[in-house]
């Protein structure tokens, strides 16, 4: 059975100590003057000299490729309140918060380093897949546009893995289920290598 192409971003599955993924997450700000859009599933990273008026943090989307450090994964969002629903009154029908923005948005976003994500291969034009062999090393992502409900961000294998500390996510190994194998658009568990709160290391 052939892998089902259903990129979706950066889902929690569980954390490193064995706990589930049952969505530990801190509140993070998006202000009105951002440029992007987001989803559930997209990476993000710390806004440099940015917070709201009460002091919450602010975040900006992640950028894909070595070196650029990530503050965690967006994995509730839509408010436009601190504290209040998390969805956007005037747009009650998406969880999709747009590039051209008139407010600031709040979003969860689990920011713990020991987080495990299932991630799609991407699989596209100048790809390579990985295999078995590349279990333990380093790789990159690649950035994606939203379906209009949900990330659409990859791993990018349109370069080998690595053992490269700088590689944004490590491969710990694919989902093991049935309609999962490896080949194209494998879905591989991976945590946040380079991560804005600890030290990135190298792969094996």
């Amino acid at each position: 059975m052939a892998n089902l192409n259903k990129p979706s971003g950066l889902a929690l599955v569980r954390y490193l100590v064995g706990n589930a993924g049952y969505g530990q997450m801190n509140t993070y700000f998006i202000p009105s003057s951002d440029t992007n859009a987001y989803a559930i599933g997209d990476p993000v990273a710390t806004l440099t000299n940015a917070a709201d008026a009460n002091g919450v943090s602010a975040v900006t989307l992640g950028v894909a490729g070595d070196g650029h450090a990530l503050r965690g994964v967006i994995f509730g969002m839509g408010g436009v309140v601190d504290g209040a629903p998390g969805f956007d009154p005037a747009a009650l029908g998406t969880t999709i918060i747009p590039a051209t923005k008139t407010y600031g948005y709040y979003v969860m976003v689990v920011d713990d380093p020991w987080a495990i994500f299932e991630v799609q291969e991407f699989s596209g034009a100048g790809a390579t897949n990985f295999t078995s062999v590349d279990i333990g090393k380093n790789c990159n992502l690649k950035a994606g546009a939203n379906n209009g409900y949900i990330s659409g961000w990859t791993l990018d294998d349109t370069a080998a893995s690595a053992t490269t500390s700088t590689r944004q996510v490590r491969l710990l190994g694919i989902t093991r289920r049935a309609d999962n194998v490896f080949g194209n658009y494998c879905k591989y568990l991976v945590m946040i290598n380079n991560h804005e709160f600890k030290a990135a290391v190298a792969g094996v």
